[in-house]
């Protein structure tokens, strides 16, 4: 239980980017019980997002499964016990024992102390920080070849901002959505759209509540159009577009942290 279920690597910058459910690793105690798949699991998490932390030296990325505990949800609900807490799935073979999550409990709780430490650091040397907060989003619930979901309500990339004081991030999010829509992404823009298909978990929330003067979090979910969703292929040329569509927004949204009281 020593080994962390995150990897975190600290440059010298006010941006973090972060994937915290890129992970597909359980402990054995856990893997022992899991009803799920292997790939069932991979549909509901968020593979390759950690390509996308690399805009920023600084980066967290999730090493183990939401299946073992959800990184990106309160406290009592992280560890997944009935199917409506995890999209109508089945889990575990049997209910999981109290020991079991308390132990992803207390990696959950070691998670939020480093992301403390942390972002209290970020705020005394600069002042205010932002976090691209990294996630991805199914669109083909019905199978490989089913429906694809309504575009209209399900964009390429949802902006979550439903956990933020906007009116006062407003300069510096309305540069990041307008820079990404600006980007020439193989010859036309991506759908950048707000809240509408996500507003943001609790890691965005938690950092708005406990650093609500410095910390800006963007929730941004990538719809799979990516990848296959249901055999986890992926396509490596869009993966590589998507990082270097976000990374063109770094230069506006640093400048607008400047104009905030930001000390680069």
């Amino acid at each position: 239980m020593n080994s962390k279920i995150w990897q975190l690597n600290q440059g010298d910058v006010p941006l973090v980017a972060t994937a915290i459910h890129n992970g597909h690793n359980l402990r054995e105690e856990v893997a022992d019980l899991m009803a799920l798949s292997d790939a069932e699991r991979l549909r509901e998490e968020d593979p390759f997002t950690w390509e996308w932390t690399i805009v920023s030296d600084t980066q967290i990325i999730g090493l183990q499964s939401r299946f073992e505990v959800d990184l990106n949800r309160p406290r009592d609900t992280a560890v997944y016990i009935k199917p409506e807490d995890a999209w109508g799935l089945h889990v575990w073979k049997d209910k999981p024992p109290i020991e079991l999550i308390n132990r992803s409990l207390a990696q959950y709780d070691a998670f939020y102390a480093e992301a403390y430490r942390l972002f209290t650091e970020l705020e005394k040397q600069f002042g205010k920080f932002v976090v691209f907060d990294l996630h991805s989003y199914n669109h083909r619930r019905d199978g490989r070849d089913g429906k694809i979901a309504d575009p209209e309500l399900n964009p390429e990339v949802n902006i979550g901002t439903g956990t933020m004081e906007r009116e006062r991030w407003a300069p510096l999010v309305d540069r990041f959505i307008s820079d990404l829509r600006a980007y020439n992404f193989n010859s036309r823009h991506l759908d950048v759209r707000e809240n509408v298909k996500f507003r943001g978990g609790n890691f965005p929330r938690w950092i708005h509540q406990n650093f609500p003067q410095s910390g800006c979090c963007i929730a941004i979910e990538l719809k799979k159009f990516f990848m296959d969703e249901w055999t986890g292929e992926p396509d490596h040329v869009q993966l590589d577009k998507i990082h270097w569509a976000i990374k063109s927004t770094v230069p506006g949204v640093m400048n607008e942290l400047e104009k905030l009281g930001s000390k680069l």
